[in-house]
């Protein structure tokens, strides 16, 4: 690496190194945020946009990660897997605000496999496979008591300690990045930008005002 006075070639802190790819340098960076984050640090903010191109944005988990791209998983039928169908380009964006540092990432989604799914689906804890098949994501919850209601119903059905499938409604996305930015905080809002676009299978870097 070619770094002066604690930079990179490029004029930048020597956090952003010198990577060519954009997946590596993130791994680097969430591994450094699993050490410093109080909570979640693969929590995300996952824009989608439906056939009315309006945006919509919530708060997700990061569960799975390659170099295919970012994967979460969710109710098919939910907002944002409604959106999803209808229009495959997404953003995530990742704030770790105990090192001031900032990721977007830009791109379309694709569904996971059924044996990626489902090994996910089984890794989770019991409540959190009953509650899958209980909530009608994003629909119209008259009573509280009636989901309650629900979940005792398919604790009924699906005992702890069973083998609990997958409901066919529930599974995973897979971002697929076709651009990556990099944002650390810097004083006056003299902050610092390092951009990754793909082209034709080839990463390419720019670094972008602030």
């Amino acid at each position: 690496m070619n770094q002066k006075n604690g930079k990179n070639s490029l004029g930048l802190d020597k956090c952003f190194e010198e990577a060519e790819n954009p997946l590596e340098l993130f791994k680097k960076w969430f591994s450094r945020a699993e050490q410093t984050e109080i909570n979640d640090p693969n929590a995300l903010a996952l824009a989608t946009s439906n056939e009315n191109n309006q945006p919509n944005v919530r708060m997700v988990l990061l569960k799975g990660l390659s170099e295919k791209g970012f994967v979460f998983y969710t109710n098919f039928n939910s907002r944002k897997g409604s959106d999803l169908k209808s229009n495959q380009k997404a953003s995530m964006c990742f704030h770790w605000k105990s090192l001031r540092r900032q990721v977007r990432i830009l791109g379309k989604v694709e569904k996971v496999n059924d044996k990626e799914a489902d090994e996910y689906y089984n890794s989770r804890p019991y409540k959190n496979k009953i509650g899958a098949w209980a909530s009608s994501q994003s629909s119209i919850l008259d009573k509280r008591e009636n989901f309650i209601k629900k979940i005792k119903e398919f604790e009924l059905k699906y005992p702890e300690g069973n083998t609990i499938p997958r409901p066919p409604h529930w599974s995973g996305w897979r971002l697929v990045p076709e651009e990556v930015e990099f944002w650390l905080d810097g004083e006056g809002r003299i902050h610092e930008r390092l951009n990754y676009k793909i082209n034709n299978g080839k990463w390419s870097k720019n670094l972008l005002y602030p």
